[in-house]
C-alpha cells in the first residue's frame, strides 16, 4: 500500500507530497514552472552537500517529463519549530547551525553532474544579481505604495545608492553560499541538522548566508542573541579581517531585506499568499537595526524616510 499526502509548500512554485510506503516515508517534490531549477538544480546541489558531508536529501527517483522528483524525507521538525517550542536555549542550536555553515563554507565543489548526466556549475553571485534581486522592493512594494511619478523618482535614486552599496562590498565571491539559510530551511534529523531548499545556491559573498541567518524575517531574536551568534561566528574564523566582513554583513542584510519585502509583497499580490505580509513590519525593524550602524546608508536612509513614513526611525 502507498499513499501520498500534501504537505505545507514553501514561497516557490514547489508543491510537496509525502508518500508513505509499507511505512517508510519519501518526499515527492512536483514543480512544473521553473523546474529546471526547482527540480534538477534543487538535486544538484543537494548532491554537492552530500559530497560534502553536508545532511541533505538524497534522490530515490526522478520522472522529469512528468515534473517531479521524489527525494528523502527529513521528516517535521524543522529547526524554526524546536526554537518556538524552546524559547530558552535558541543560543545552544545557533551555534550547531554556526558550525554547519563554516563546514558548509569550506565546500570547494563547483560543478557536478545532475540527475540527466549533464554538468552543472554553480553561477557567480556577481552585482548585476545583488542588484537586479534589491530592485524587487521598486517592482513590488513601492510599486504598491507610491503613485507612479513618485515610484519612478524613488526607483531611479533607489537603484543608484543600491549600485553604489553593491561597489562597497570589500570581500570576493569565492564562497559556497546557500542564499536562503535560516532556520526554516533547517531540519533536525537524528541528532544532526539537515538542509533544504538549496535551488538558488551560489557562490558569492561569505557574509551573506550569516546575514541571512541573523536577521531572519521569519523569527523574532533579540540584539543580544544577533550579537552573541556574530561574536561567535567571528571567534570561529581564521584570517578573517573583521572590518569589512562587518561592512559587507550590514550591506547584505539591508539589501537582502529589502529585497524580501519586495517578495513577501509579491508573494502576496501575485501568488495570493497574503500570510507573508505579516512578516513585513518586522523586516523593517531588521533594516531599521543595521541602518545606523554605518555612515555609508545615510542615502539610502533618507530616501526611505522621504517616501515610507514611519518605516524608518
Amino acid at each position: 500500500m502507498k499513499s501520498l499526502v500534501k504537505i505545507k509548500g514553501d514561497a516557490s512554485f514547489r508543491k510537496f507530497f509525502r508518500k508513505k510506503k509499507n511505512n517508510i516515508t519519501s518526499i515527492i517534490v512536483f514543480a512544473k514552472k521553473e523546474k529546471f531549477k526547482n527540480l534538477l538544480i534543487y538535486d544538484a546541489i543537494n548532491k554537492i552537500l552530500i559530497k560534502n558531508k553536508i545532511l541533505a536529501p538524497k534522490l530515490y527517483e526522478e520522472n522529469y517529463s512528468k515534473n517531479y522528483i521524489e527525494i528523502e524525507d527529513f521528516g517535521k521538525e524543522t529547526l524554526f519549530k524546536r526554537l518556538n517550542k524552546n524559547k530558552n536555549n535558541k543560543f545552544s542550536y545557533f551555534k550547531k547551525v554556526i558550525n554547519l555553515l563554516n563546514k558548509i563554507q569550506l565546500i570547494k565543489t563547483k560543478k557536478i553532474k545532475n540527475f540527466k548526466d549533464k554538468n552543472y556549475k554553480i553561477p557567480k553571485y556577481d552585482k548585476k544579481i545583488l542588484i537586479n534581486e534589491a530592485n524587487l522592493f521598486c517592482d513590488w512594494y513601492a510599486k504598491k505604495h507610491l503613485n507612479k511619478l513618485t515610484k519612478d523618482k524613488f526607483s531611479k535614486d533607489y537603484i543608484k545608492i543600491v549600485k553604489n552599496l553593491a561597489n562597497n562590498l570589500k570581500l570576493k565571491n569565492n564562497f559556497f553560499v546557500h542564499r536562503d539559510f535560516h532556520i526554516s530551511n533547517l531540519m533536525l534529523v537524528n541528532n544532526r541538522i539537515g538542509v533544504i531548499d538549496g535551488q538558488d545556491a551560489l557562490i558569492g559573498n561569505r557574509a551573506y548566508d550569516l546575514a541571512s541567518l541573523i536577521d531572519d524575517a521569519r523569527l523574532k531574536t533579540s540584539k543580544l542573541l544577533k550579537k552573541k551568534i556574530f561574536k561567535f561566528y567571528i571567534k570561529k574564523q581564521k584570517k578573517l579581517n573583521f572590518q569589512k566582513f562587518k561592512n559587507d554583513f550590514e550591506i547584505l542584510s539591508i539589501l537582502r531585506n529589502l529585497k524580501i519585502i519586495g517578495i513577501f509583497t509579491r508573494l502576496a499580490m501575485r501568488d495570493k499568499k497574503k500570510n507573508y505580509l505579516k512578516l513585513i513590519p518586522y523586516t523593517w525593524d531588521l533594516i531599521n537595526l543595521r541602518i545606523n550602524e554605518n555612515k555609508i546608508f545615510i542615502d539610502l536612509k533618507n530616501l526611505l524616510i522621504k517616501n515610507f513614513k514611519g518605516k524608518i526611525k
